[in-house]
């Protein structure tokens, strides 16, 4: 029956042996209800939590559910010494054996939410600039609990655990207003002589997407000492990229609060651009060096000389950080204020490391009250929202909310009845008007023009535009590094 299934299956992933069954069995008794049934298909941990709704052990609510499917899949995940254990002891194979085998982990424990992935719409397209964009519309992510938005208006000290990246997240029961971890598994690692940690993403945006949190609750930062880690866990996990979101608001992620990067498996597009202007500096003949050929203002750097290339990277984050230009509205700082950082990123190439730096301003005008380099309000039918790490590569993420209105806009392009959305009815007109739109080539078209948005969402958040004043904007910077 289905506390049998369920057993042997916890018994199968290692966490209990054979002798461990009638306990496991119990154990999910306490959790569920007494009444064992199979009567279907789904996954047992699916029927268990509709069991216990049923025998009134849990609410019917999205938080309760959640927090009880966590608590089940925990018992299907080995302890997280004996994760670490087994992972290190793969790596010991190769580091990608070890990824590959604690990522099956992470989906087959559900921590990973593949299935809620799998409904993401996504799509590629190329742009006006020869770019191709990588366009998602984030559907995974469950919609907000009620009695959780509630419980957060109401909240108040101290919280347990601090933020969502926090070591103390591992194993967590959950709450209204905190995610469920029961199943959650960090591996340990040093890196830059500090312990972090390595995570997998419950709603990975790309192939598995994952996360380094430093061990300390302590804010992002972005200096010598980044490039030193990024570097690090390169050498340690080579067939992933990292990179760090930026560490001011506007410009940065939404978790400045804790020390942080991302990763994972997956060639971004602003990775396959190439170099449009070739820069030498002189006192670092081991690093190929440029201007990339893309939306934001992007310096890359290429070696295998690590020391060379960190050192590059170093004396380039600290001149940006003191550098303004009023002829293109770019301000370092407003006395104690900070405005200038940058969006650091890192992949291999062989046994070359290529850093790619993006360089950030976060400063505000009366006509841009969100930000001069931020997405211009024209652009905000689409995107409204930050640039963060991921879009930076060329990978939006846009929200759920254009599956259906986007849905109206082909049917105003068909001339079908609709209630398209005024944000979006000015572009729409735009489009009609110098494309030639038809049943056939509705989806193509829809495609390719909100690719185009975001391309123009790229280039409202590049400091130095791909343009003449922006060309001599680059080249004033240049010469002073």
């Amino acid at each position: 029956m289905l506390f049998e299934k369920f057993a042997k299956q916890a018994i199968a992933s290692g966490r209990f042996a054979p002798l461990d069954q009638t306990y496991v069995m119990n154990k999910v008794r306490a959790l569920v209800g007494d009444a064992d049934v199979d009567d279907d298909q789904r996954p047992v941990v699916d029927q268990l939590v509709d069991l216990a709704v049923q025998r009134k052990k849990i609410d019917d609510g999205p938080t309760a559910r959640e927090i009880l499917s966590d608590q089940l899949y925990d018992l299907l995940t080995p302890t997280p010494a004996a994760v670490n254990a087994m992972f290190w002891n793969k790596y010991v194979e190769s580091p990608q054996t070890a990824t590959n085998w604690f990522y099956q982990l992470c989906t087959t424990n559900n921590y990973v939410k593949a299935s809620a992935i799998k409904r993401n719409i996504e799509f590629t397209k190329r742009v006006q600039d020869g770019n191709q964009l990588e366009i998602t519309i984030n559907l995974s992510k469950p919609e907000k609990d009620p009695k959780a938005i509630a419980a957060a208006a109401h909240a108040k000290g101290k919280k347990y655990p601090q933020c969502a990246l926090c070591m103390e997240n591992e194993g967590y029961l959950g709450r209204l207003d905190h995610a469920a971890r029961s199943n959650h598994r960090i591996i340990r690692m040093m890196i830059g002589g500090k312990q972090w940690g390595f995570q997998y993403s419950p709603y990975a945006y790309f192939n598995e997407h994952c996360i380094f949190l430093d061990a300390k609750h302590e804010p992002m930062k972005i200096n010598q000492q980044t490039l030193i880690n990024l570097v690090e866990i390169e050498k340690q996990l080579p067939h992933y990229f990292v990179g760090s979101n930026a560490d001011l608001p506007i410009v940065g992620g939404s978790m400045l609060a804790h020390e942080h990067y991302q990763g994972g498996k997956h060639v971004f597009p602003m990775m396959k651009a190439k170099l449009r202007q070739s820069i030498s500096f002189t006192d670092y003949p081991d690093v190929t060096a440029g201007i990339v050929d893309w939306p934001m203002s992007d310096l890359r750097l290429i070696s295998n000389n690590e020391l060379a290339l960190i050192n590059l990277g170093t004396h380039i984050i600290n001149s940006w950080d003191h550098y303004s230009d009023d002829q293109l509205q770019i301000k370092a700082d407003d006395g104690a204020t900070r405005h200038h950082t940058v969006t650091p990123i890192m992949h291999r190439n062989g046994d070359q490391f290529v850093l790619d730096l993006v360089l950030r301003d976060n400063n505000t005008s009366d006509q841009y009250p969100l930000g001069i380099f931020h997405p211009h309000e024209e652009l905000w039918h689409i995107k409204k929202e930050n640039i963060g790490l991921i879009e930076v590569m060329g990978r939006a993420i846009l929200p759920s909310r254009l599956k259906d209105e986007l849905a109206e806009v082909k049917k105003f392009w068909l001339g079908q009845d609709n209630q398209i959305a005024d944000s979006h009815l000015p572009w729409a007109k735009a489009v009609q008007a110098r494309r030639e739109i038809t049943a056939a080539n509705v989806d193509e078209v829809l495609q390719e023009e909100v690719a185009q948005v975001f391309s123009d969402v790229l280039a409202d958040a590049g400091v130095f535009k791909n343009d003449d004043a922006g060309n001599a904007g680059w080249q004033r910077f240049i010469d002073q590094l």
